[in-house]
């Protein structure tokens, strides 16, 4: 099936029709999938290729693919709104991590789903069943780290 029969076929599953604007959105997301796009980012990628689509359209589309459950929204305390494609595998939603640097910005997915066995003793421990879970952890990448060692040895010599 490709991508864009999956999305018709959530849309006419949720009661929501297939547009032309919907299917750019949501083709522009998979393209960029590991970008953690914002409105305005997805707005400056389509507006060049599709210069009718404004950017209240863009945030509507996001609005039904979050309500549907195709997307969902993140905050990585940088003063937007990001989004990110669900990705299933074997009909269960992967979810993954996220490392963010509070000196650039830089977010690093880990893609392994560290809340597997935790979601397992909570739910038999509390009998609450979990849907969905977010982690984001925050520090220093590498790079930025790399660069205060240099500075900082600079400075001693």
């Amino acid at each position: 099936m490709s991508k864009v029969d999956y999305l018709k076929d959530i849309l006419d599953d949720k009661g929501f029709k297939m547009t032309n604007q919907r299917r750019i959105v949501f083709e522009t997301l998979n393209e960029y999938k590991h970008e953690h796009l914002s409105p305005e980012e997805i707005y400056e990628l389509i507006k060049g290729k599709y210069p009718t689509i404004g950017l209240a359209t863009i945030y509507r589309t996001l609005q039904v693919f979050e309500e549907i459950g195709l997307i969902y929204k993140l905050n990585f305390d940088d003063g937007c709104y990001r989004y990110e494609i669900m990705s299933y595998d074997d009909n269960h939603i992967h979810q993954h991590h996220h490392l963010i640097c509070k000196n650039c910005g830089k977010i690093i997915e880990v893609k392994e789903d560290l809340m597997n066995s935790l979601e397992e003793m909570i739910e038999k421990q509390y009998n609450f069943e979990i849907i969905n879970h977010m982690v984001k952890f925050t520090g220093i990448c590498s790079r930025c780290r790399d660069k205060e060692n240099d500075n900082g040895n600079r400075k001693e010599t």
